[in-house]
């Protein structure tokens, strides 16, 4: 898809192990939550995780965007959770 409107989430953590749990938390969705009109892509670099969003028209873009700083920030959740009980 050639989209003409697209947005990149870039996201820094406190440390690469950090940055690495939330990615693969939210790598299975790339793809399976893809529509007719948005795409994502995921790239972690050290502390950075950047999620790439591509749509169509910005409605689909701001769901897009909506989506997938939900994930980003369920994942960062649930890790600190999981931190915090032990």
């Amino acid at each position: 898809m050639t989209a003409p409107h697209r947005t990149l989430l870039s996201v820094e953590y406190d440390s690469p192990e950090r940055a690495r749990i939330v990615e693969r938390s939210v790598r299975p969705e790339i793809g399976a939550i893809d529509g007719d009109r948005t795409t994502a892509t995921l790239h972690r670099d050290d502390e950075t995780v950047e999620v790439r969003v591509a749509a169509d028209d910005l409605v689909a873009l701001r769901a897009g965007i909506n989506t997938w700083l939900t994930l980003l920030s369920v994942a960062e959740e649930s890790d600190r959770a999981a931190t915090e009980q032990f």
